[in-house]
């Protein structure tokens, strides 16, 4: 196939959408590099997979793709000797999680509903669950080895504590002292190239001793790393390189046994790929509410109700075509902007989609076929103004086609001969048809030519179509109509445009009386195929009307059966109810009988009294089963999102808790104090959401202790604060109140600064303010709710 025909038909433009359809970088990479294929088994083979993907879809809603990354460079390095950071690391443990989940997706899916070509791929995918777990025991989520990584690593990291400690505990004894603190310019310790200092005021810098490491852009304020912790800082810095070693050396540890198995996961990411290409294949296929096309390899094709993948679906008109039968040319004659373009690219684009193993947006039980060769030659203007430039291009383009032409190809040519004298273009139109016509190809062709009518009908397996025109409104409808050719509508258009009748009489006896009689003849042949179409559609609809009304009659025939089930079980409890009724009083009274003749002596006999209960026994009717309910055996990861389910951030490996819905595919989730939004494809669902519990919400607010309208939050850090408020303003929303107090005192003002920064983000304040007059002031925020 010629990259000119992928431009020429659009072809980029389609992977352009579809390559928006991955989920990985690895499925964009394949959609890149799709071509159409020319051999019937691999074809077959392509549009299989898209078929199962579409099926995994359908029946999961979701497919888990999720965690995969483009790790080859990462072990191809490894595989040289190279060592790996933490985030390539981190990396390799996400695809081998990811690529775990995914085949667990299918194998589910594959004990019910066969899907071979799919288990076949993630069959060969390994988990390596082995060096999955290593590499997370040896780094978390942020990218950092733990200190449990190993026993050397943990006892630098605990010295490094220990000195680190000794070394504040000698600052802030300086930073306490009453008469060091005029010395500084603020009493806090802070960090300067990886040592502990302290800022001290320009005209003290003598008072400590030390080193001097930086200055305020001023110049009041030095921070210097006195005297006294030197020696301890410098005890520090060898710990730290100590550190920095046995990370390193853990680093190309784990390296090492990626490197162990890079073959291994070379395959797994091109299997992952390929499983990405597929489903986005089904997804894209889904979009355009696609359906798989029927392939032979015999030339033949036939599209019902084909709409243009790339023209909106309330703009798009579907075409009907046929070719490759009886028949295997057509040609559309009818003015400009008629819609035959639009019907030539569709024809030829959905071959190049089915060849790459793309459904097509078609109703089913469409026919395409395998060509060798799609040559198409498409202009974008189209008119006898087309300078001599243009018409020696499009020669040059269609001289290249017809060396290449042979029975399996299909040929577009759109305005052929256009750009010439009408004579001339006309005749070379027909000479080129016939060209291609008698070596076997597949051929549509547009032309403006009335000459072409007439070789169609002269011509076997050469047929005429026309786009339809609306003399009504003076516009095309865009709908093609194969065996109709296209006739001038210019005296209609003229007339209703205003030009005089005089002079269209005129115009009229000047055209032939051929010609005339032709227009007449496919006006007829119009209105014939209208009264066709329109007959097609009524009985169309009445074959809808009579479905809607059969579902209708089973509708309510099942909900008869329910109704009478409903009936059958309250009359059963009705008699259920009186007949034990019934025995209690029976029991009651042969209890009285029993007593009355041990009184009186009477001679009662104990085996008529049974006799009697057996007899009430057996008068209760047998009561039917009822039906227990469906359980739900869903699983739980396949279960639809909601807030207050604990799930799994499949990139970091972090569980957290869905607080808020963003849309069908993005929730927001809270990991500890972290809120963040995360697409549902991201998320692993562990724990379904307690039940009913937003309906309990009104019983908690008339039974819990009422919510104070401040919170004291004086003497904790920024983060604990955080903590307090959250909870604090979740117990106020619920508790009814629209305005609270946030004490945090004045101090430094960090922790007030912290709050109100914290504040600004938080999805139930409306707004906030310092406190005013009585209210706290600054040491307070007022915090009105949503």
């Amino acid at each position: 196939m010629e990259a000119r025909t992928f431009t020429t038909l659009e072809f980029d433009k389609v992977l352009e959408q579809l390559s928006a359809k991955a989920s990985s970088s690895l499925g964009r990479e394949k959609i890149e590099q799709l071509a159409p294929s020319t051999d019937y088994i691999e074809v077959q083979r392509r549009q299989q997979a898209t078929e199962e993907g579409s099926t995994a879809l359908r029946l999961r809603g979701t497919v888990p793709l999720g965690g995969i990354r483009d790790i080859r460079p990462a072990c191809k390095r490894a595989g040289m000797g190279g060592m790996l950071n933490t985030a390539e690391l981190l990396d390799v443990a996400s695809t081998l999680y990811g690529g775990g989940r995914l085949k667990g997706f299918i194998n589910s899916i594959t004990e019910k509903d066969p899907l071979p070509l799919l288990e076949e791929l993630l069959g060969q995918v390994e988990r390596l669950q082995g060096l999955e777990d290593e590499i997370n025991r040896a780094i978390d989520e942020n990218g950092t080895v733990v200190d449990s990584a190993s026993p050397v690593l943990a006892q630098v990291r605990s010295q490094i504590r220990g000195a680190e400690r000794r070394v504040r505990e000698k600052l802030e004894q300086m930073i306490r002292n009453a008469n060091t603190q005029k010395m500084l310019q603020d009493a806090i310790i802070t960090i300067r190239n990886n040592r502990f200092v302290i800022p001290v005021k320009q005209e003290y810098r003598h008072a400590f001793g030390g080193i001097i490491h930086d200055q305020s852009a001023s110049g009041a304020t030095l921070f210097i790393e006195p005297e006294a912790v030197v020696n301890i800082n410098n005890e520090l810095r060898e710990m730290r390189l100590k550190e920095e070693r046995e990370v390193e050396k853990i680093l190309l540890a784990l390296s090492a046994r990626v490197a162990e198995v890079s073959d291994v996961l070379l395959h797994n990411v091109e299997c992952l790929a390929e499983a990405d290409f597929i489903f986005a294949k089904a997804s894209y296929a889904y979009s355009l509410k696609a359906s798989r096309p029927v392939l032979n390899d015999e030339g033949y094709l036939r599209i019902k109700k084909g709409r243009h993948p790339l023209i909106p679906a309330d703009h798009v008109v579907p075409i009907d075509v046929e070719l490759g039968s009886n028949y295997t040319a057509i040609v559309v004659t009818g003015p400009n902007t008629g819609g035959k373009t639009v019907s030539l690219k569709t024809m030829g684009l959905f071959s190049l989609m089915a060849m790459s193993g793309l459904q097509i947006p078609a109703e089913e039980g469409s026919v395409l076929t395998i060509f060798e060769g799609i040559y198409a030659d498409i202009g974008d203007e189209q008119s006898i103004e087309q300078s001599l430039s243009t018409f020696s291009s499009h020669m040059t383009n269609i001289s290249g086609i017809l060396q290449k032409v042979n029975d399996r190809s299909l040929i577009l040519f759109d305005e052929l001969g256009a750009g010439t004298d009408p004579t001339e273009g006309a005749a070379l139109a027909m000479a080129i048809i016939d060209y291609v016509h008698q070596r076997g190809a597949r051929i549509v062709a547009t032309t403006h030519y009335s000459e072409l009518k007439a070789y169609a009908y002269e011509r076997p397996q050469v047929i005429n179509a026309s786009v339809e025109f609306d003399e009504k409104t003076l516009r095309p409808t865009y709908r093609l109509l194969v065996g109709i050719p296209g006739r001038s509508n210019a005296f209609a258009i003229a007339s209703r445009l205003g030009l005089p009748e005089k002079v269209l009489d005129q115009a009229r006896d000047l055209v032939k009386t051929e010609e005339t009689e032709l227009d007449t003849m496919i006006a007829s042949l119009e209105e014939n195929q209208r009264k066709a179409e329109a007959e097609r559609r009524e009985a169309e609809q009445l074959r809808r009307q009579l479905e809607e009304a059969r579902r209708q009659i089973d509708k309510e025939l099942n909900e008869l059966d329910e109704r009478k089930d409903r009936l059958y079980e309250k009359a059963e409890e009705e008699a259920r109810t009186a007949v034990e009724k019934a025995q209690r009083e029976a029991e009651h009274i042969i209890s009285g009988l029993r007593q009355l003749a041990l009184e009186e002596r009477a001679g009662i006999k104990e085996h008529k009294l049974i006799e009697a209960r057996k007899k009430l026994e057996e008068a209760t009717p047998g009561l039917r089963k009822k039906k227990k309910p469906k359980q739900n055996n869903v699983p739980l990861n396949q279960q639809p999102l909601e807030i207050g389910d604990e799930v799994r951030v499949i990139s970091f490996n972090q569980k957290g808790e869905i607080v808020d819905k963003i849309n069908d595919k993005e929730f927001q989730v809270q990991i500890g104090i972290v809120k963040m939004n995360v697409k549902a494809d991201n998320l692993e669902k562990l724990k379904a959401a307690k039940p009913q519990v937003t309906h309990q919400i009104t019983k908690i607010r008339s039974t819990r202790d009422p919510v104070k309208m401040e919170l004291d939050i004086r003497g904790n850090n920024v983060e604990d604060a955080i903590l307090q408020i959250d909870k604090y303003l979740d117990e106020a929303l619920i508790g009814g109140l629209h305005q609270v107090s946030i004490v945090h005192g004045k101090g430094t003002g960090l922790l007030g600064i912290g709050v109100q920064k914290y504040l600004k983000k938080h999805r139930l304040v409306k707004s906030f303010r310092y406190g005013g007059q009585g209210e706290g002031g600054l040491g307070a925020t007022i915090v009105e709710l949503k």
